[in-house]
């Protein structure tokens, strides 16, 4: 039996045994036809970035690339050319296209991308050249002998194509987050525990260190826990606090109705597109969409934290003049520039109900007494811990945490000192082999999906939202439900 068999019948079957490297040829080498084979779906800014740990993985081959965008130099990136020398290192071309200015990005970039590297690094293996598809759908469609996909795609498709991929038994590694509604991400998980197959969420390990302090909070270090404060400096991408009306025409290569999937028409505008995404309702999911779920899924996960009971939320807002008169601008279309989201969490094995505060823009909490006496400085960003004894803050990942108690301040050693976790697929790969489930399986993420979605609710409501979380309902607010779904293009429907 063959890895690709092996691989499918362990999943169905339950079967944990991992099959050894040496059986299948030598401790570094897995034959072309072992490897498991995997579809690249989104190839844009962090695509590329992440692609050179699946192309130096020597148990995958990834068999196609999949984006609505052929290939352009429209790509916003976090450092001058940072992309373009990336490609170059992946494709062995110290001058490739170095007479474009722009960021690269595309379909028919990933594929130069595969083919060059598996030719340059793999020239002993016979690899057939790797597919491009516009069309994720097409492509799961024609790509029978295929495993696995890589879900980089902006938000708003996160769950139609990992939802498509379960479907026909395909394993799901995916980036953050799961879903950008409350009742898509319940889909998926539902999908991924019918399905039986091996999933992943990439935020999965970042914030190890706020789960070791966690557990450190369980043994008592500050008394009973009340509150965890937790504050980015996202957004890093322009909050547009209007809807575009100006039309330009659609760049040449990309296909609009596909990158629009799931979402309501409306016309191409580069406003929406690209790594800007994240600030809109219908294609993101904010800052903690962003960046909550590496900080505080460990913190879930330590304190077995269930879906919220509550969300409230406070956002700046921005002013028009209309006919003389200035006002506030009615905005339901794209998260605030800044804001403050309180969750709040029923009371658990004896201890007292918590409220989790999220803070982004800029946004920083108030400290407690017990802090703010010893004259700490706070960092861009971070986390807090606050109890009846004392409290507990690090940086936003869990570094150099201290302890603020019996008006002392010092530093917070931690039960297991943090790991190099290898490749960030590594747990994934495992499960995919027949190996236990993944800890960063998409069903150990449906608190921490459900409460940022949530937040998302009070925000669009702009107000406290009770939520029943057995029924997937908004009980207090008339018409709240509507933003716990998606308003569906006709043949989009989940």
């Amino acid at each position: 039996m063959n890895r690709r068999k092996f691989v499918g019948s362990a999943v169905a079957s339950g079967v944990i045994t991992i099959v050894p490297r040496h059986v299948l040829g030598g401790t570094e080498y897995v034959a072309p036809s072992d490897k498991i084979t995997l579809a690249h779906i989104g190839m844009g800014t962090q695509g590329f970035r992440e692609l050179g740990d699946l192309l130096a993985e020597p148990e995958i081959q990834i068999v196609a690339v999949c984006d609505p965008n052929a290939d352009s130099n429209d790509y916003v990136e976090w450092g001058k050319h940072s992309i373009r020398n990336t490609i170059r290192r992946y494709l062995g071309k110290p001058t490739w296209r170095e007479n474009q200015d722009g960021c690269p990005g595309g379909r028919e970039v990933g594929r130069e991308v595969v083919d060059a590297y598996y030719s340059n690094q793999r020239s002993s293996e016979n690899f057939k050249a790797c597919s491009a598809y516009a069309d994720f759908r097409e492509l799961l469609e024609k790509e029978k002998d295929l495993d696995a996909v890589k879900v980089m795609t902006p938000d708003h498709l996160h769950a139609a194509v990992s939802i498509a991929a379960m479907n026909r038994g395909k394993h799901v590694l995916m980036h953050k987050p799961i879903a950008n509604r409350l009742y898509e991400g319940r889909l998926v998980l539902e999908t991924a525990r019918k399905a039986k197959v091996a999933s992943h969420l990439l935020a999965y390990g970042s914030g190890a260190g706020n789960g070791l302090i966690a557990e450190r909070v369980k043994d008592g270090v500050i008394g009973p826990l009340r509150e965890v404060h937790n504050w980015t400096n996202r957004p890093v991408w322009p909050q547009y606090t209007e809807i575009p009306t100006d039309k330009p025409p659609v760049p040449k290569g990309l296909d609009w109705d596909l990158w629009l999937g799931p979402a309501v028409d409306r016309p191409f505008h580069p406003h929406y597109t690209h790594t800007v995404f994240r600030g809109w309702y219908d294609f993101g999911g904010g800052s903690m969409a962003d960046m909550g779920i590496y900080s505080l899924w460990p913190v879930f996960t330590a304190l077995g934290l269930d879906a919220p009971l509550s969300a409230e939320a406070w956002a700046t807002h921005t002013c028009s003049i209309v006919d003389g008169v200035s006002r506030t601008a009615g905005n339901d279309f794209s998260y605030p520039t800044a804001c403050t989201i309180r969750l709040e969490f029923a009371a658990r094995n004896g201890g007292p109900a918590m409220g989790l505060f999220w803070y982004d823009g800029g946004m920083k909490p108030r400290l407690p007494g017990e802090v703010e006496t010893h004259d700490v400085e706070m960092p861009r960003e971070g986390i807090l811990f606050v109890g009846d004894g004392g409290a507990i803050m690090a940086g936003f990942h869990g570094q150099s945490p201290r302890l603020f108690a019996k008006g002392k301040s010092e530093a917070l050693p931690l039960d297991g000192r943090q790991r190099g976790r290898g490749a960030r697929h590594s747990p994934w790969l495992q499960a995919v082999k027949g190996g236990a489930p993944s800890p960063g399986s998409f069903l150990n993420a449906g608190p921490i999906t459900d409460a940022v979605n949530l937040g998302t609710v009070a925000l669009r409501t702009g107000r406290k939202v009770l939520f029943d979380s057995e029924n997937m309902k908004i009980t207090n607010v008339v018409g709240a439900n509507k933003y716990v779904h998606r308003e569906y293009r006709k043949g989009w429907e989940l």
